[in-house]
């Protein structure tokens, strides 16, 4: 089979990758002969995608204002690319496209009675809109409107060009279904980092923890709600960890002598911040989508305390604890920090979680739905 990958999967440095990595070696392990395309989009060709695929293409985004100035979203148009359709044109194997991004050939004649297969990572037009709200800076709201808009409009026009369509949570299945037209979409869990396993530690850690790309607009404006608005209160330890901090965030973290900053850590450094921290606070303004961030904190760390935009949709909130407002808030971190993690919260998190994913019965279920 064809896969789009609308980014390059390795190394798997960020959330919105991990499913389109962890894909590969569970469907190769179930027969899957699999020849990827990847978008580069920054990053640089991975001799590791040779181990799992057939074969490995890829191609520039097409980053001008011509993309731009398309009445398709951004993030479609930049991802048309005649040398891919015409990879994908010469054979009939069934074609998976990961997220919308990679979606432009649904739109092409040449493609009608191929077996067609999306994966939605997100409700892209609603994740637009929180990107809207998290920027002051002009251009960029005007960018995302607009984006947010050409989305809705494009998420609705193709919801019958697919053969079937496959979402991360729940929520967002009932969202397509009963707002975008959407009859052919199924839940198909996020495949995971093979070697995670529940393993939490017990007792107490000395911090607290806020992860996340810090590029990414909405987890900025978290962190700078949690400093301004939380850890400016208390002098509780609170360590952010994440990709590409800005200068801004930086100086900011830095007027405070309890909270400190790691900038980009690697996968081993990331999972140690976490497994020794002693309160995972992840509180989000988007209820897009299923967060990453949040399972490798459940797989590997101890407290979690989240808002309900977290864990919206996820059925992850029996093993969180939920707080919303600021005093709310506040108050757990204080209560929280003082309280050991137990034997019990873990064999919570073993039962609920190991129930919940395997990449072994996803890639059996996507095997099943393409060619059964």
């Amino acid at each position: 089979m064809h896969i789009i990958d609308f980014n390059i999967p390795f190394p798997v440095d960020y959330g919105g990758v991990v499913d389109l990595f962890w894909k590969l070696p569970s469907l190769q392990a179930q027969g899957v002969h699999i020849h990827l395309h990847c978008f580069k989009n920054k990053r640089s060709e991975q001799n590791e995608l040779n181990k799992y695929c057939v074969s490995v293409n890829y191609y520039e985004q097409n980053t001008g204002y011509k993309s731009i100035l398309s009445k398709l979203p951004y993030i479609v148009s930049s991802r048309k690319n005649e040398s891919l359709l015409k990879n994908l044109l010469k054979d009939d194997h069934p074609i998976l496209m990961e997220g919308i991004h990679s979606t432009y050939l649904l739109n092409d004649k040449r493609f009608i009675d191929r077996k067609k297969f999306v994966r939605l990572h997100n409700i892209e037009h609603q994740y637009y809109h929180h990107l809207f709200q998290s920027t002051s800076s002009l251009f960029k709201r005007l960018y995302y409107l607009r984006e947010e808009k050409l989305l809705e409009e494009y998420e609705q026009s193709i919801h019958n060009k697919a053969d079937a369509f496959w979402s991360v949570t729940k929520k967002d299945v009932a969202y397509f279904k009963n707002k975008l037209g959407f009859n052919n979409i199924a839940y198909l869990p996020v495949y995971l980092p093979n070697d995670w396993k529940v393993n939490c530690l017990e007792g107490k850690g000395n911090y607290c923890l806020y992860h996340g790309d810090l590029s990414i607009e909405t987890n900025n404006k978290a962190v700078k709600w949690l400093l301004n608005k939380i850890f400016n209160q208390i002098k509780i330890p609170l360590v952010i960890a994440g990709k590409n901090p800005s200068k801004d965030l930086q100086l900011l973290v830095h007027q405070y002598q309890h909270i400190s900053i790691v900038s980009n850590p690697n996968e081993q450094e990331m999972k140690d911040l976490i497994s020794k921290a002693h309160i995972n606070i992840l509180p989000s303004f988007s209820e897009a989508g299923i967060k990453l961030k949040l399972l490798n904190a459940l797989f590997n760390g101890r407290y979690c305390l989240v808002n309900e935009a977290t864990v919206a949709g996820s059925e992850l909130e029996n093993l969180c604890v939920v707080a919303n407002s600021d005093d709310e808030i506040l108050n757990k971190i204080v209560e929280l920090y003082a309280q050991p993690f137990n034997k019990e919260e873990i064999e919570k998190r073993k039962k609920n979680l190991f129930g919940m994913f395997s990449n072994e019965t996803n890639a059996k279920q996507q095997v099943k739905w393409i060619w059964e």
